[in-house]
């Protein structure tokens, strides 16, 4: 079964018999799903939390966002019982021996702060390993409340909540994709749980859409972090890790939390093309190639240009990198652009890149910026 061309999965998963826990999960395969290139805006890397959850007897709901696969230990129980990686909660029952399951409106939630407001393409609900304790179905709302909102202010009367994710039946240990067709900007969610049951991961995928004051008051800042609205567009291989985490907060902790290249053989060379936040002017420029060592880029050379169909222009000839450091370089006179492309010589791996500058004033009224 498929909606938006989204494959659905519905009903149990046959109980562990050892082995792979991971060889019968149902998902669309290494291709994923049609959204799933966007970033992560649930990333706990990118300041995501979970706020609240009304019920987690069983697992706790901060298990929703962590960033890596789910695990499961077949040996590993509590004195609650089974523990498993991701949230769950107690069976819910009905009100008397007579009526023993709980009413139809009966459900757990759990309330999400993404951790960079934005967009919402499409969600994944992972219930990796819960193969019959899993929702019966699912529903998901979001809001856009500014700040740092409590838990009092998110659950009062007067907040909008918009439906993201009709109530859906949903399948056990599986990657559980769905499409979302509202707009607008949101930093909150709301994840239901019909009536009870277990979720591995959440998984919110969208483009980040800063708020222009905070940029303006910066002043100068990196134009295409994630967290701030730059993204990647294309990228010539990514064959052992992402080039969406050379944009990710923070230094990198080990080696594929770069990118990664597989090793070229011949001519040419590889690349990344990123979408800055808005048209800017870059002042500095940082590679970092930290936990790369035996397989960092040889040389890299930056190129900006402004708009869809403007002339690259160089903004960094091709320069000697060396493994595991942070090389600073600084501009003087870049024209504004809206893109970056990095090129790297001939193969390897970068693990951070940094491009600070200034929104020029018609970067800063597209995003919708007050005039200055």
């Amino acid at each position: 079964m498929t909606t938006d061309g989204i494959p659905r999965y519905t009903g149990d998963a046959s109980p562990y018999q050892g082995g792979d826990p991971y060889a019968d999960y149902r998902t669309p395969g290494a291709a994923g799903f049609p959204f799933t290139h966007l970033p992560d805006l649930a990333d706990r890397r990118l300041g995501a939390g979970v706020i609240a959850a009304n019920d987690e007897f069983f697992a706790e709901r901060e298990n929703l966002l962590k960033p890596e696969a789910a695990h499961f230990d077949p040996e590993l129980f509590g004195h609650k019982g089974k523990i498993m990686d991701g949230w769950e909660t107690r069976r819910r029952r009905g009100t008397d021996g007579a009526h023993p399951f709980p009413a139809d409106e009966d459900h757990d939630w759990a309330l999400i702060r993404l951790g960079a407001p934005g967009v919402i393409h499409g969600i994944v609900v992972d219930t990796a390993h819960f193969r019959g304790n899993y929702p019966q179905s699912v529903s998901i709302e979001g809001t856009c409340a500014e700040g740092t909102p409590s838990l009092e202010e998110l659950l009062a009367a007067d907040v909008t909540w918009t439906p993201l994710v009709p109530r859906t039946a949903i399948a056990g240990h599986a990657a559980n994709g769905f499409a979302v067709h509202a707009t607008g900007r949101f930093t909150h969610l709301r994840l239901n749980q019909h009536p009870d049951g277990g979720i591995a991961r959440l998984r919110v995928y969208g483009e980040v859409v800063p708020a222009p004051e905070w940029l303006a008051a910066l002043g100068t800042f990196d134009l295409v972090a994630l967290e701030n609205g730059g993204r990647v567009e294309d990228a010539s291989d990514r064959f052992y890790s992402s080039p969406t985490h050379t944009i990710h907060p923070g230094r990198s902790r080990k080696m594929d939390d770069g990118w990664e290249t597989r090793r070229r053989r011949g001519t040419g060379n590889d690349w990344v093309r990123y979408r800055l936040v808005e048209q800017s002017v870059i002042r500095a420029v940082e590679i970092d190639t930290g936990y790369l060592k035996g397989n960092a880029a040889g040389w890299a050379a930056l190129s900006g240009r402004d708009g869809e169909d403007g002339d690259w222009t160089e903004l960094l000839p091709r320069t000697r990198l060396q493994p595991d450091t942070v090389h600073r370089f600084l501009l003087d006179g870049a024209p504004a652009v809206t893109h970056v492309r990095l090129d790297i010589y001939p193969d390897g791996g970068i693990a951070r890149l940094r491009v600070h500058g200034s929104l020029t004033d018609a970067g800063f009224a597209r995003l919708g910026g007050a005039p200055t």
